[in-house]
């Protein structure tokens, strides 16, 4: 093996370690986050934000800045900002962090069926 052979297949090791370092990073965060999650209530309804199923999506990048795509169970909630700002402080409150971006959607628009099975029998609904 040559060393241009032996430089390129210790790069392909290093950069397999830090891929895979940075997954079980992501992974620990994301569990944290959903953590968080799960200590914000709907004003109106006596279940967290997550599992009401109101949380789309939720992605952490290399930056550890986490993007979240919500809903709220009514567009027309007079509580909007309110549980929106919750979401945002609860993220960014995770220790490793850097920030939260929230983004309100209503499409597609919720339904129980997101719900897990632990808010609908919480709600008396399974």
């Amino acid at each position: 093996m040559g060393i241009k052979e032996y430089f390129k297949k210790k790069k392909e090791e290093a950069d397999a370690k830090l891929a895979a370092e940075f997954t079980a990073d992501r992974m620990r965060l994301e569990k944290d986050i959903i953590l968080a999650l799960r200590q914000v209530y709907d004003p109106e309804i006596p279940v967290n934000v997550y599992d009401l199923g109101l949380i789309y999506d939720l992605v952490v990048n290399e930056e550890h800045e986490v993007s979240i795509r919500m809903t709220l169970t009514a567009p027309n909630c007079p509580m909007a900002e309110y549980v929106v700002q919750q979401v945002k402080e609860a993220v960014e409150d995770v220790p490793g962090v850097i920030k939260a971006n929230i983004e309100l959607v209503f499409e597609p628009v919720w339904d129980k069926s997101r719900m897990s099975e632990e808010a609908l029998i919480e709600l008396g609904l399974d």
